[in-house]
């Protein structure tokens, strides 16, 4: 098992517990114990984890995974949802990328030139400014330290700012009821570029229909369409939004 893969393990299963011990994840991820310490070392210094007596707790913030970890994660997946969407975009002069390491996926294979990019991703500004002749307004507000965004009122508001010809967002999870956030903040200001954009398109890996969050930002169907890895369940592609996959 790679490295980010462990540590993914272990975020999931302190997502799931909220505290975990030496002991239990050396057993669930069959690596010695001596493994495991080395690992929430450099998950702690990398602010995802804190350490505790005999294992770690994820920080009171922790609703949203690092960046740098939901890179790594489904990386295959991602790339392919990427590439199915790409065939489908409108034209567009302006367009907005939204925090997520998915839509950061699509729009690094997009003919960006002359075009006007808004995102409130730090990650997603430094790799779209190796681009050239590309417009790139990056949004401030509060960043989270974990997450890598700016996020808050303030962002919101400047969000509010634009009229945009093209959304490009991720979620948290996505199924026929609707389309979901983990934190109050992120599903703020996607709901303002939602709202301010002509055409939105969704781009999820396919984890994201077994998935769970608290926040519901809108219905499926207010999508142009949804591109994915895989085939999803039926009940969502019954609920009046085309798939790509």
């Amino acid at each position: 098992m790679l490295i980010n893969e462990r540590q993914n393990k272990i975020l999931e299963f302190l997502k799931k517990n909220k505290t975990a011990y030496v002991k239990a994840l050396a057993r669930a991820l069959y690596v010695s114990e001596a493994t495991v310490r080395r690992d929430l070392n450099e998950m702690q210094k990398s602010g995802l984890i804190e350490r505790s007596h005999g294992g770690a707790i994820l920080p009171d913030n922790a609703d949203e995974i690092s960046m740098f970890v939901r890179m790594n994660k489904n990386a295959k997946e991602k790339e392919l949802a990427a590439t199915n969407a790409l065939k489908h975009l409108p034209d567009f002069k302006t367009v907005f990328v939204d925090s997520s390491s998915t839509a950061l996926a699509l729009a690094e294979r997009m003919d960006l030139n002359f075009k006007t990019v808004v995102t409130n991703s730090l990650l997603s500004a430094m790799q779209l400014s190796k681009k050239q002749n590309v417009n790139l307004i990056l949004l401030g507000g509060n960043v989270q330290y974990n997450t890598n965004s700016a996020t808050g009122s303030w962002t919101a508001r400047l969000v509010r700012e634009f009229s945009f010809d093209l959304m490009l967002s991720s979620c948290a999870a996505v199924n026929e009821n609707g389309v979901f956030e983990r934190s109050l903040e992120q599903k703020e200001i996607k709901l303002a570029a939602f709202e301010r954009s002509k055409t939105r398109i969704l781009i999820v890996d396919s984890s994201k229909f077994s998935d769970v969050a608290s926040y519901r930002m809108t219905g499926v169907d207010s999508y142009a369409f949804i591109a994915t890895d895989k085939k999803p369940p039926e009940a969502l592609l019954t609920a009046g939004v085309k798939i790509l996959f």
